[in-house]
């Protein structure tokens, strides 16, 4: 049966469901699989001929073993995947040779987010209907995993839902996919801070084991293993079709500010997908551009952009990366998460940072250059993009230039109807909504302000839900 191991290795080893529902491990640490599997090379080359869920069932089944049955697996996927906009889930879009776009913005709230959560709420009905419990999920986001959280949680019999998300800091439609929802089972804060301090009060939340088991947490963001799972999905997807038209692994350029995404990949490369590089693609708040370019990992204040989703300072997922750059050692793993929250930065070795540049490199966009990519992709391919995705051109254009013979694949995030006032100001075109958003803007809002203060947020959810069962 596969397992699962916190990067801090002082908490008990969990089967998939006990991991999925769980989230953060009871020692402050994040689930890993103790031991990755593997995918041939001629599989690979056969999945360049497979649809999106047959994919999908091939690279999540050895994660999940006997806790989902094989055909219990594939009703879960076609119900994960059934309200995508487009037949290829997250389909390749080539803007010329060598450069492609993966759209992964089909989903029903229009980000990338959706092609994690949607299976995540399908799971987690699965997993609490048979043992007969019920959870509350506390999640904090800095734009895009509230609304899909939402989206696939919703009137959920199972699961009450409460999102975390920094006041100001998101945009207009972001804030609404969230504050619009009219169900009883689902509760929205804007937090005055940062989305750091959104994820800061999320992680105290479980480290309060008293809280925690009174309320039966669990946990949406990215620091839940099965989201991981379910965006390695497309990077294999992705990465065996360019592979066989071009005959080159491909580089993905990933917009990332939580590294959830671009460890997806790196997941991915592990499995046996060939993969010649990924590039972490930041804004202005390029802490982890920074780490790559010099090792050392240090924290500064976040500064609001108009890529907001990237808005983040402490990158939760990057332990999970550090876990296996340390050799799996967890009390070093500990230590230095404690050391970077307590006393400051920290620096890794020159022979662990060789290791790491040979899977990793990076790069950074700031405001105005990210104006810039979204009106020059608009003029010269006639293609509207959100600045995220734009950052990630942006550096993936980088790239090329400096490698000419590399096959890039950029992630596009989130459609850009999510980002108009972005959009607007560098192509004078504002993207419209799809059909079922059209009223987004004239819908009632139902959202509270709270301080990011741990004891506020913790008896506001006391007196939203009282308890989970």
């Amino acid at each position: 049966m596969p397992g699962y191991i916190s990067t801090r290795r002082a908490a008990p080893r969990l089967n998939f469901a006990d991991a999925a529902l769980t989230g953060l491990a009871r020692d402050g640490g994040l689930y890993v699989p103790d031991v990755c599997p593997q995918i041939s090379d001629e599989e690979l080359r056969n999945m360049a001929g497979q649809n999106y869920l047959e994919i999908a069932w091939r690279v999540i089944s050895p994660f999940v073993g006997e806790d989902i049955s094989a055909q219990d697996l594939i009703l879960l996927l076609q119900k994960s995947y059934k309200n995508f906009a487009h037949p290829e889930k997250t389909p390749l879009r080539k803007l010329e040779d060598g450069f492609y776009v993966q759209e992964l913005f089909h989903g029903p709230t229009l980000a990338f987010k959706d092609v994690a959560l949607q299976f995540l709420g399908q799971v987690f009905d699965f997993i609490l209907k048979a043992r007969g419990q019920k959870v509350t999920i506390v999640g904090a986001t800095s734009g895009d995993t509230g609304s899909a959280a939402i989206e696939a949680f919703k009137n959920s019999p199972y699961a009450n839902i409460v999102i975390l998300h920094p006041k100001g800091r998101v945009s207009d439609v972001q804030r609404r996919q969230m504050s619009t929802v009219d169900a009883p089972n689902v509760r929205n804060i804007a937090i005055e801070g940062s989305f750091d301090d959104c994820q800061d009060l999320v992680k105290a939340m479980f480290g309060d084991l008293a809280f925690r088991d009174s309320m039966q947490l669990s946990a949406i963001n990215s620091i839940n293993w099965a989201r991981i799972l379910a965006q390695v999905v497309y990077y294999i997807y992705a990465g065996v079709r360019v592979r066989a038209e071009t005959g080159k692994a491909p580089t993905f350029c990933v917009p990332t500010g939580n590294f959830g995404n671009v460890y997806a990949g790196y997941v991915a490369k592990s499995m046996g997908l060939p993969v010649e590089k990924l590039i972490v693609a930041t804004n202005a708040n390029d802490i982890l551009h920074r780490f790559y370019t010099t090792g050392r990992m240090e924290r500064r204040g976040v500064v609001p952009t108009i890529s907001p989703s990237m808005d983040i300072q402490i990158s939760s997922n990057f332990e999970r990366l550090l876990f296996d750059l340390y050799g799996r050692d967890g009390a070093a793993v500990a230590a230095t998460m404690k050391h970077f929250r307590d006393a400051g930065p920290f620096d890794l070795s020159a022979d662990i940072m060789a290791r790491l540049s040979s899977v990793f490199a990076s790069g950074r966009k700031d405001d105005v250059q990210t104006t810039a990519i979204i009106r020059d992709f608009y003029r010269r391919y006639d293609y509207v993009v959100d600045p995220h995705t734009a950052v990630g051109l942006g550096v993936a254009e980088d790239w090329k230039h400096a490698h000419p013979d590399a096959v890039m694949v950029t992630l596009a995030t989130a459609h850009p109807a999510k980002f108009p006032d972005a959009v607007k100001a560098a192509t004078d075109v504002a993207p419209e909504l799809p059909p079922h958003m059209a009223d987004l803007m004239a819908r009632e809002e139902r959202y509270d302000v709270l301080p990011a203060d741990l004891a506020k947020v913790q008896d506001y959810i006391r007196a939203a839900f009282g308890g989970a069962a």
